[in-house]
């Protein structure tokens, strides 16, 4: 039995712990704010925090509230924490990270090319000099419906005009025919008039997330979301990977500013504005395709390690025919047993690559206890090899960079030949440390391949692939070393996602956003 902590759910905002599309959210807008005045941005807050959705279960009985029909969540960049009017003592206490934001993070997140700031949308470009042009609030409606959307960003506009200039929306994102828009809305890929769990390369998104200490019914999807264990069971990871004020994997608090009230129960966002370039995935994939043996579906798995028409991981169904099989259990099992089967697996017996290549975007994201390439239970102390004691659990590395994944799609492909669409995805990245976490994952495991055994190789579909010949990427399509099949070889890869802008933002508990609103943050 998993014993786990209690969270104070009352306290945390509702886009920490949910994943809002699981509970039939499958249209989203966000919008960012612009402070003129301190005093009217508090007032606003205040008014904001009073509609703010928390993480409180919904449904009947009395420790639940009703699922509200659409929901609401803020958070800041530095500069709007500093228009509040935070004291010094306390804005000294952020990391550095988010001190300098996303633009002043370019180089370590490989935002260069056609992913340069200078081609963002107009609202994150570098060339926003003035105060009033900074973006200082991020908020975020999701909803049931486009309708309920419309109602709740029909209240949010009547909160902005409330303040009579001292808050103002900042316009400049690009929409269809790059059209500048108010806003950024999100929305689910339909597939037969129905949302899914789609995104516009045809994958299944949206697996595996996380799980952690005191999550409401964590301990019924740990297995292979939390961490593992050296008797190969599963556990839950440590709240403080995730929410500050709380033990780490590291038995430590994560670094937090002061006061404890502040910091405790909040966490850092990453906003990130991803276009996809479908065109050129799919006459990559093509052509790679026509000289691949095991086809096109086959190889596209290979890019991401889960096939795209369910997520079946490829360590679990490698080739067609085990494919089927594990399509027969996913589609006789509850919806437990589904996630258990898409989220339960480790590397352990495919240490070489050969089911799922190092290249592939779930190795890279999250390598499980992989990256041990020397662990061995037969080790004995002394040994140049790593010994088994070495670390509490296989995956000690890895459970030091984890992230929660939040946003939603947004746009519609109307030419599946073309890049110059309106379409990507949101992505929002929660985690206590940016540059442990977001930062390392992005630098060290997307665009470099050194603790993978693959040198410069680069993750195949998130990379900052060069379109400069002298520096193209290749990526190699591992195969098992015991048979007789030769090594496939990707070359000159095209990038396949450019980033459109975003920014590092701090997500308050509610306890800090009527700390916030009040003007009562007191660091002594």
């Amino acid at each position: 039995m998993i014993v786990t902590k209690e969270l104070d759910l009352l306290d945390i905002q509702g886009n920490v712990l949910r994943v809002y599309g699981r509970f039939r959210y499958p249209v989203a807008r966000y919008v960012f704010l612009n402070l003129r005045d301190s005093a009217k941005g508090r007032a606003f807050v205040g008014a904001v925090t009073g509609r703010v959705t928390t993480s409180a279960n919904w449904g009947p009985g009395p420790d639940q509230v009703p699922q509200p029909d659409w929901t609401v969540n803020i958070a800041f960049t530095y500069q709007g924490l500093k228009e509040l009017e935070l004291p010094r003592t306390s804005l000294i206490g952020f990391s550095p990270e988010f001190v300098a934001g996303m633009k002043g993070r370019k180089d370590i997140l490989g935002d260069d090319g056609p992913s340069s700031p200078q081609y963002w949308d107009p609202i994150w470009r570098e060339n926003r000099e003035t105060r009033e042009q900074d973006v200082h609030v991020f908020i975020s409606l999701n909803a049931h419906t486009k309708g309920l959307l419309e109602d709740g960003y029909a209240w949010l506009k009547g909160v902005i005009e409330a303040t009579q200039g001292g808050v103002v929306l900042l316009s400049g994102h690009l929409g269809d025919n790059h059209a500048v828009m108010d806003y950024q809305d999100g929305q689910a890929v339909m597939e037969n008039g129905q949302p899914s769990a789609k995104e516009h390369f045809g994958y299944t998104d949206g697996i595996g997330d996380p799980v952690f200490e005191g999550l409401p019914r964590g301990s019924a999807s740990v297995l292979g979301r939390g961490k593992q264990m050296a008797d190969g069971s599963w556990a839950p990871l440590a709240v403080g990977e995730f929410l500050l004020g709380h033990i780490d994997e590291a038995q430590e608090y994560p670094p937090a500013p002061n006061p404890i009230l502040l910091s405790r129960n909040g966490t850092y966002m990453v906003y990130r504005k991803l276009h996809e370039n479908v065109g050129t995935f799919n006459a990559y994939l093509d052509e790679h395709a026509k000289h691949f043996p095991g086809g096109k579906e086959l190889l596209a798995a290979k890019f991401v390690g889960r096939w795209r028409d369910n997520g079946a991981p490829l360590v679990k169904a490698p080739d067609q025919a085990s494919k089927a099989a594990f399509d027969a259990q996913l589609a006789a099992a509850d919806p437990q047993g589904q996630d258990a089967l898409l989220s339960s697996f480790t590397y352990d017996d495919d240490m070489s690559g050969g089911r799922c290549p190092f290249s592939a975007h779930i190795r890279r994201i999250n390598p499980r206890a992989s990256l041990e390439f020397t662990r061995d239970p037969t080790d004995v102390p002394g040994s140049l090899k790593v010994s088994k004691d070495a670390f509490d659990t296989p995956g000690a590395l890895t459970n030091r960079r984890r992230i929660l994944r939040r946003g939603l799609p947004y746009g519609e492909v109307k030419d599946p030949t073309r890049d110059d669409g309106n379409h990507g995805i949101i992505i929002m990245i929660l985690n206590v440390d940016i540059n442990r976490q977001f930062e390392f994952v992005q630098q060290q495991w997307i665009n470099y391949g050194n603790d993978f055994k693959a040198a410069n190789d680069k993750e195949i579909l998130l990379g900052n692939h060069s379109a400069d010949e002298r520096f193209a990427s290749k990526a190699v399509i591992q195969v098992d070393p015991n048979g007789d099949d030769p090594p496939y070889f990707l070359s000159k890869i095209p990038r396949l996602v450019e980033t459109r802008g975003g920014d590092y933002f701090f997500v308050p508990s509610m306890t800090a956003l009527r700390m916030i609103a009040k003007g009562l943050v007191d660091p002594t």
